[in-house]
């Protein structure tokens, strides 16, 4: 297998960055199978055949079961808004088509049980976008912790800070909508610490979380692009009501006995994107803040006395994983580098024949935490994991 034709769903902000990783693939990763762009898809005619131009696709449609039904498709990639997600990724896998779908996987347990159930009744390869696992940095953090550097585990803490909605007149974007996005800070900023947590400590036994919606209504939108929109402006501007919470926290215990909090917020000022997260453990600690994504801050308590402290790792070397494709040690790389990663566990896995990591049965895990989070807040009480 030397290529792979690829279908993409979307092409707004994930639509790009999946976009660039297709392109830049074959560049740096030169033994991986060539993804070919094939065809792009949008409701807008007008919208995604400039989108497909821009972004290097070979051509565009506006209607995706026509794009899935296709013989000459073998990937079918879905970064359209959540609530369309288990349509599109059943009817792919009825027609044999592998599937790389974005975060989160579904907008509830049920339907992403179903996403997978269908994959893997049809025998096709899939994946979620759960991008900052492929950071350098986070690999040197897995290593640490898998090899028991760090010794056993005690914490995980972490926290996804943003503030593009502090605004009380930013317009209500889909991902201010349960029934397109399915939660908001919660599954769109939380899903991602989940995982890591995942990844990096393991499975979570039980969970106790609260939350709030600080804003309860905002202007319609008129026009999104990403995660920047516009919207009627005054006390006179039509309003809809915001179905999603603003920032959930919660608590967690592990199967393996450490303790975990997790905070995912879009209303801490000053905070762009602050996806970080602490470990700590019985002979040491790591820190990462992916606002700093090519550093890794790694403590040893077997250190002399004299000398102990956190030290800053750049994970730019070639002894760090994918670090030997890019650039000399200390020139770093960025966000589009995580989904140039991605891709190439995608591709690799494909050529491999075997499931790429993360896949659905990772986003169905991950589902079930943001699930169980939900139910604690509605029920005020711990949640076990068995219970879902």
């Amino acid at each position: 297998m030397n290529k792979l034709r690829i279908g993409m769903i979307g092409y707004k902000f994930m639509g790009k960055a999946h976009s660039n990783a297709y392109r830049s693939l074959p560049m740096f990763f030169p033994g991986a199978v060539k993804p070919e762009m094939s065809v792009l898809c949008g409701r807008n005619g007008e919208a995604v055949r400039k989108a497909a131009e821009q972004l290097g696709w070979r051509e565009s449609v506006t209607d995706w079961k026509e794009l899935v039904a296709r013989n000459d498709i073998d990937l079918i990639d879905i970064n359209a808004p959540s609530d369309a997600h288990k349509e599109i990724a059943l009817a792919a896998a009825k027609a044999g088509k592998h599937i790389f779908c974005e975060k989160p996987l579904a907008l509830t347990l049920s339907d992403s049980r179903e996403m997978l159930q269908a994959a893997e009744d049809a025998g096709v390869r899939h994946m979620v976008g759960f991008n900052y696992r492929f950071s350098p940095a986070v690999r040197l953090a897995k290593k640490l912790v898998q090899s028991g550097r760090l010794g056993k585990i005690y914490h995980f803490r972490a926290w996804f800070l943003q503030d593009w909605i502090l605004d009380p007149e930013f317009p209500l974007v889909w991902r201010l909508q349960k029934d397109i996005a399915g939660s908001g800070s919660h599954g769109d900023l939380g899903a991602h610490l989940i995982d890591l947590a995942h990844y990096l400590v393991g499975d979570i036994h039980e969970v106790i979380g609260m939350s709030e919606t600080f804003i309860k209504e905002r202007p319609l939108a008129e026009e999104t692009t990403g995660l920047s929109a516009t919207g009627g402006k005054g006390k006179d501007a039509p309003k809809g009501e915001v179905t999603v919470d603003d920032a959930t926290l919660f608590l967690a215990r592990f199967a393996g006995g450490a303790l975990g909090s997790f905070e995912a917020t879009r209303f801490a000022a000053g905070h762009r994107s602050t996806n970080a997260f602490e470990i700590n453990g019985s002979l040491g600690s790591v820190r990462f803040d992916f606002e700093r994504m090519n550093e890794l801050e790694v403590y040893f308590t077997s250190d002399d006395e004299d000398v102990q402290g956190f030290r800053r790792v750049l994970a730019t070397d070639p002894a760090h994983e994918y670090s030997d494709a890019w650039w000399p040690p200390g020139h770093t790389i960025g966000f589009e580098h995580t989904f140039i990663h991605e891709v190439l566990e995608l591709t690799n896995a494909i050529a491999e024949g075997r499931q790429p990591v993360p896949n659905f049965r990772d986003g169905v895990k991950c589902q079930a935490v943001l699930e169980a989070v939900e139910r604690s807040v509605n029920e005020r009480r711990w949640v076990t994991l068995a219970e879902m």
